[in-house]
């Protein structure tokens, strides 16, 4: 038997809001299926089945608001004896809620004729409305309810505030995240101005014959570097966990995009390394549109294992990122501009961009991390090893 239970979908989130079901009781499921769809402050994920088998009963329903970790539905493995499965259900509800607990949704409770009249601020509340509620700092009596009697539901708390929820949420949950990593992680900074002009004359050439749609841009070539370098030392590509360092088998770097309504997301471009600067471009661009759209995969939250912030575009020098745990390292990239170089004997206009490291001293030191840095400089400075 197989607990699905709702994942982790970055440091910064704590409970997420099941929005919908991809599958029905009996459907059968692959690893890397999508089979619900949870909201977090950030955005609507579409979450995956880590193992191939069969629903067996949907735990959760459309509407809870469940911690991380909260059991949704529980799958039937291959071969799995049904009615054994079954006993293990009712059991493993019965410890985990007291008491045997139907997977019906949560509902509000009906209202006798003589209750229906009664003052809006005396109205009945389900149990996942009032809790909601508090959270979000909506008054409950103030809302009129839609469901039976005039009860107030879930879904009346969440269009009350859905104009104020989700900035206020996001800032306050990335807030809470940074401020724990910071306080746990103790980071260590290192920077280096790198050349980039060596970079920039081959994506001249490589864009010559482009179209528009279809250029590469440096944000491409520094992905490439990071992933390289981070394979190259691989006590910066992996995970703090459980009070030990796992290194990552493979390289997947979690670049931060900007939302439209605010805050920030760092998905994933799986085996980084391995993809060709056309090939990043492409992933970079299908990332950022979907971010945007609310449209992301969970694997590709869960499973960045070095991330990359790029804040060249907003005219910023240089960055001194905060590592997102588990992850052990993040790398910063400022503005490319025009800078004096002392190339031998000469001064020469340079273009230039400031890379910088934060890194976790419990893995690696400033020894390391300026060997990674420098392994970063030298592969920007040869376009062509990308």
């Amino acid at each position: 038997m197989i607990e699905f239970r709702l994942p982790s979908l970055g440091a910064d989130m704590d409970r997420g809001t099941l929005l919908e079901w991809r599958v029905q009781p009996g459907t059968a499921v692959k690893k890397g299926d999508v089979i619900a769809v949870v909201d977090t402050t950030k955005a609507a994920i579409d979450v995956e089945s880590w193992h191939d088998g069969q629903v067996l009963e949907l735990i959760a329903a459309p509407g809870d608001v469940l911690p991380v970790g909260a059991l949704m539905a529980v799958l039937l493995e291959v071969g799995e004896d049904l009615a054994a499965a079954r006993a293990r259900v009712e059991a493993l509800k019965a410890a985990s809620h007291g008491g045997p607990v139907a997977a019906a949704p949560m509902t509000a409770t009906v209202l006798a004729p003589a209750e229906a009249e009664a003052p809006r601020a005396a109205r009945r509340v389900s149990p996942a409305a009032r809790k909601r509620a508090a959270d979000l700092g909506v008054d409950v009596g103030a809302l009129a309810g839609t469901g039976p009697g005039g009860a107030v539901t879930l879904e009346d708390v969440e269009r009350a505030a859905a104009p104020r929820d989700r900035h206020a949420e996001m800032r306050k949950t990335i807030a809470a995240a940074m401020a724990r990593a910071k306080r746990e992680i103790p980071h260590y900074y290192l920077y280096e101005d790198v050349a980039v002009q060596a970079a920039s004359a081959w994506l001249r050439t490589e864009n010559e014959h482009r179209p528009v749609t279809e250029r590469i841009l440096i944000a491409a070539l520094y992905i490439k570097a990071v992933a390289l370098a981070a394979r190259k030392f691989s006590d910066l590509n992996g995970y703090w966990i459980d009070g030990g360092y796992r290194s990552a088998p493979a390289v997947h770097v979690g670049v931060a995009i900007s939302l439209r309504q605010g805050g920030l997301i760092a998905p994933a471009i799986h085996d980084a390394d391995r993809k060709t600067p056309v090939e990043l471009m492409r992933a970079l661009g299908d990332l950022v549109q979907r971010a945007r759209a609310g449209s992301l995969r969970g694997s590709e939250l869960t499973d960045p294992t070095i991330t990359l912030t790029n804040l060249g575009e907003q005219s910023v020098t240089g960055i001194l990122p905060i590592i997102n745990p588990p992850q052990v390292a993040i790398v910063g990239v400022g503005k490319v501009s025009e800078r004096p170089w002392v190339a031998g004997d000469r001064v020469m206009p340079m273009p230039v961009a400031t890379v910088s490291l934060g890194a976790d001293h419990r893995v690696s030191d400033g020894h390391r991390g300026a060997l990674f840095l420098a392994e970063i400089r030298d592969l920007l400075q040869q376009p062509g090893r990308l």
